[in-house]
């Protein structure tokens, strides 16, 4: 019986596979199993067990439940009265308002056919996509220019009292916005009088329907702009002077860093935004719209969350007003997923990834 011999220095692992005469047609070496010869343990490699993460994760975790109840409370359990759209709903049939839901009898699409039947639903359509794209055209960019104008500015005091003093009107509510204006473009406001002290005719901005579109984008700014610019501002942080000391040593002046570096470090949360904000087209503003409705009359200001208000809950129609409210989320999901594509083929990513 012949026995081989292993050279000092080395070890079993490292000889060549001997032949044993093709009796077995194996070699040395560790067991493989599965496919590609990677076993259960090698299935589970880089990944822990739960209860491992659980121990690492568990405060983290637990922080997120209060929110996690208020969005399915407050958010995800409403969505189960949409069922109302599809009957005449009377909350007077039973003690109990989700009772009488069990009781109220079904009607169908008719209340989607009222809806679609008035005249008076697609006015007030119009007039929100109206509003939606003068807020999308002459809002949106305001915050970004805003956003780059501050840090531009090289003292960080200065930059934190102008700061400071662009978002604080987003803490105010409707009813002080609107009165400001009025006392400011009003019949007895501010610019109004001084033109009448001079002998000039004055004029009333509030109560004028051709121009109220104008006016509420015009609030709208004045309220939310200073408040948007915190994201961009977030944004901008995050970039390295790095890049822009390499662009400066490449002889680019400040616009060509500005278009070269800043912009294309915001692009993904301009894109990201205005996702957000196409979804939310068909809301633009309830209070607002609602304070000024009597002042220039419902054709300029009916949109469609005030229609459903009127129309709906006012007069205690609830069927009809939670079949508005259903359209009006269907063709908002449908534009925040036509946006988030665009923004895909655009090479963003948008609300979500591919």
């Amino acid at each position: 019986m012949s026995h081989s011999t292993v050279p000092r220095g080395t070890t079993e692992a490292q000889t060549p596979p001997q032949d044993d005469g093709g009796t077995t047609g194996t070699t040395k070496g560790p067991a493989r199993s599965g496919k590609g010869g990677r076993g259960p343990r090698a299935k589970k490699a880089g990944r822990l067990a739960f209860r491992i993460r659980w121990r690492r994760d568990r405060a983290l975790i637990l922080m997120t439940v209060p929110a996690l109840l208020l969005v399915l409370v407050f958010n995800y359990v409403p969505i189960l009265g949409n069922v109302v759209a599809f009957q005449d709903y009377d909350p007077y049939l039973s003690e109990n308002g989700f009772v009488a839901i069990f009781e109220s009898p079904w009607t169908g699409f008719e209340q989607f056919e009222r809806i679609f039947a008035d005249s008076a639903f697609w006015h007030a359509v119009r007039n929100t996509f109206v509003l939606f794209f003068l807020q999308l055209v002459l809002y949106f960019p305001i915050p970004i220019l805003l956003a780059l104008l501050i840090n531009s500015v090289v003292r960080p005091r200065v930059r934190a009292v102008a700061q400071a003093i662009m978002y604080l009107p987003h803490f105010f509510s409707w009813v002080l916005v609107v009165t400001v204006f009025m006392q400011i473009f009003g019949g007895a406001g501010i610019i109004a009088q001084t033109l009448r002290r001079h002998g000039y005719e004055g004029f009333d901005l509030m109560t004028n329907p051709e121009i109220f579109k104008y006016l509420v984008t015009l609030e709208t700014v004045w309220k939310d702009a200073g408040w948007g610019i915190i994201v961009f501002l977030a944004a901008l942080s995050s970039v390295s002077n790095d890049l822009y000391e390499a662009a400066a040593m490449d002889g680019a002046g400040r616009w060509r860093r500005m278009w070269h570096v800043t912009l294309p470090a915001l692009r993904p949360v301009i894109a990201l935004l205005l996702v957000l904000r196409v979804g939310d087209a068909l809301t633009v503003g309830f209070e607002q719209l609602l304070l000024q409705r009597q002042a220039v009359g419902v054709a300029a200001s009916e949109v469609l969350d005030t229609y459903v208000w009127w129309n709906g809950i006012r007069n205690q129609d609830f069927s009809y007003a939670a079949a508005a409210g259903l359209v009006k989320g269907v063709v908002g999901l449908g534009l925040v997923l036509t946006a988030n594509k665009v923004a895909h083929l655009m090479g963003e990513q948008g609300v979500y990834k591919k």
